[in-house]
């Protein structure tokens, strides 16, 4: 009996580590319908999502039925991203507040109904830290000032090195000069 259970337990272990991670969600959305997604962020935790609904005709552009409406609001009420009438898109923000965040998605009423299928990716915190693809301008300007801001720091601390260098060698000749007239 142990030994069956100690396979089991094994087995199991071998099948986790194996399994793949799951890192988005799918999911259904008929038209007309709403459906929200929450998540838990902390505060000044950067966020990054992205969206897209499958195209059920391989090889063929999106049908027009096949649109949606995404919208992103913290839990008092704060509106972060959105987008009508899309197929596809993207957000990124950082966290004012901590709480729950949440993330509807509508579909475009139509009818005969129809059932779209959504791939769905929100990521927070350190999971999140694709910079390449989150950069805004104001960021990359922020960043950029620091940077220059850092850069003249190193440059002065490097004319400082040289002076004191220089300075030491100097230094170091007139009290080798003095040692040679002492010893005179």
């Amino acid at each position: 009996m142990f030994l069956q259970s100690q396979k089991l337990w094994t087995m199991l272990l071998i099948l986790a580590i194996w399994s793949p991670i799951s890192h988005s969600l799918h999911f259904d959305l008929h038209s007309g319908r709403t459906k929200c997604i929450a998540e838990d962020i902390k505060s000044n935790s950067m966020t990054v999502g992205k969206y897209n609904i499958d195209n059920p005709h391989e090889g063929q552009a999106l049908p027009q039925t096949h649109k949606i409406s995404v919208k992103v609001t913290s839990n008092s009420g704060n509106n972060y991203h959105h987008a009508e009438q899309v197929d596809s898109g993207q957000f990124a923000f950082s966290a004012v507040e901590a709480g729950d965040y949440m993330a509807c998605f509508t579909a475009v009423d139509h009818k005969p109904e129809v059932s779209l299928s959504i791939d769905f990716e929100w990521k927070t915190g350190v999971q999140s830290k694709s910079w390449a693809n989150v950069a805004k301008k104001s960021q990359v300007e922020v960043m950029e000032f620091e940077v220059k801001s850092l850069l003249d720091t190193v440059n002065s601390i490097h004319e400082e090195m040289y002076y004191l260098r220089d300075r030491y060698f100097s230094f170091s000749i007139v009290w080798y000069y003095e040692d040679i007239v002492y010893m005179t």
